[in-house]
C-alpha cells in the first residue's frame, strides 16, 4: 500500500437552511422568545415573538423567528404561505437571515414559486450583510449556470467569502475548486489548507480528504499519522472510504500500528456498506480462527451490541 487513493468528490449543490437569528436587544434585556426557541419550547417562543412585534412592528428577528415556525410547525400549525408573509415582513426590514430564507424558498420552490432571478436577488441581499449560507450559494448558482457556462471563478469568490464567514461546506468546495485548478490557479498547498478548515469544522467529507492528503503528503508534508487520526475520526462517523482506508492501514502498519483485528474489524464495516476490496479480502482470509473470533467482538462492541 504506497498511496492512499482520494475519493472522487465532487462540488455538490447544497441548500442550506440557516435558523432564526438572535435579536438585538438592550443591554440585559433576556431575548426569551429565541431562548424559548433554542430549548424547544416553540409555542413559548412564538407567543413571546408575537408580543415582541406588536410592541415593536419593526423587530425584523421576531418576525423571522415567527416565519421559522410557521415554516416548521412548531408552535404553530405549519404554514408556508404564513411563514413566506412573515420572511418577507422581516426582509423589508432588512434581516439578513429572512433574506436568505426567501432566497431559499425562491430557489428550490417551496412556499413560493420557483424563480430563480428572484432567488439571486434575496441571496445577494444577504450576503452584502455576510450570511455565510448566502455567499455559498450563489456560489452553488454559479457553478449551475442558470442556462448559461459555469462561471467558476466566479463561483471561487462566492465560496472564499462563505469560507472565510466560517461555513466549512464552502471551504470544501472551494479546496476542490483548487486541488482541480477551476476557477483558481491549480494549487495542492491551498487546497489541502481549505480541506484542513472544513474538517476542523467537522465537514465530514473534508475529514477523509484532509486524511489522505496527509497521509500521501499533497500540497502538506506527508504525515501518516496525522492523515489516520482523521481518517479515524471520519471512519467512527461510519464513513466508508474512510473505514476502508483505515482498514489498510492497520493491515499495513503505516500510520497505525499493525493490528490485523482492528484492520479486519473496519474491512467489513466499509464492506457492509457496498465498498469492497479484493486486496482487503486476502488479508481477512489469513486470519485464525481465533482473531476471526476476535474481530466479531470487536465489531459487536463497536456496534453496541
Amino acid at each position: 500500500m504506497s498511496r492512499l487513493r482520494a475519493s472522487a468528490a465532487l462540488v455538490t449543490v447544497a441548500i442550506m437552511v440557516a435558523g432564526p437569528a438572535r435579536a438585538v436587544l438592550a443591554p440585559g434585556q433576556p431575548d426569551l422568545a429565541y431562548g424559548a426557541y433554542q430549548r424547544g419550547y416553540y409555542r413559548t417562543a412564538f407567543d413571546e415573538a408575537m408580543k415582541r412585534v406588536q410592541a415593536d412592528p419593526h423587530d425584523a428577528p421576531a418576525m423571522t423567528l415567527i416565519a421559522e415556525l410557521f415554516a416548521d410547525g412548531v408552535g404553530a400549525p405549519q404554514n408556508l404561505a404564513e411563514a413566506m408573509h412573515w420572511y418577507k415582513l422581516a426582509a423589508e426590514q432588512g434581516d439578513k437571515n429572512a433574506e436568505y430564507e426567501l432566497g431559499a424558498a425562491f430557489l428550490i420552490g417551496k412556499g413560493e414559486k420557483k424563480d430563480v432571478a428572484a432567488a439571486l436577488s434575496w441571496f445577494q441581499k444577504a450576503a452584502a450583510q455576510d450570511h455565510a449560507g448566502a455567499w455559498f450559494n450563489l456560489g452553488v448558482m454559479a457553478l449551475e449556470g442558470n442556462g448559461v457556462a459555469s462561471d467558476f471563478a466566479q463561483a471561487a469568490q462566492d465560496f472564499r467569502h462563505s469560507a472565510e464567514l466560517g461555513f466549512p461546506d464552502a471551504a470544501y468546495a472551494l479546496a476542490l475548486l483548487y486541488r482541480e485548478g477551476k476557477g483558481v490557479a491549480k494549487d495542492p498547498a491551498q487546497a489541502a489548507e481549505w480541506m484542513k478548515r472544513a474538517a476542523q469544522e467537522g465537514f465530514l467529507a473534508a475529514e477523509v480528504e484532509y486524511g489522505i492528503l496527509l497521509f500521501n503528503g499533497v500540497g502538506v508534508p506527508a504525515d501518516e499519522a496525522g492523515g489516520a487520526k482523521w481518517l479515524l475520526r471520519a471512519a467512527n462517523r461510519n464513513n466508508p472510504i474512510a473505514e476502508n482506508r483505515v482498514a489498510r492501514m492497520y493491515f499495513a502498519g503505516r500510520g497505525l500500528k499493525q493490528d490485523r483485528i482492528e484492520g479486519a474489524k473496519w474491512a467489513i464495516l466499509a464492506a457492509s456498506a457496498g465498498l469492497n476490496d479484493s486486496w482487503l479480502d486476502g488479508e481477512a482470509h489469513k486470519l485464525t480462527p481465533d482473531e476471526r473470533q476476535k474481530v466479531e467482538k470487536a465489531i459487536r462492541i463497536f456496534l453496541g451490541r
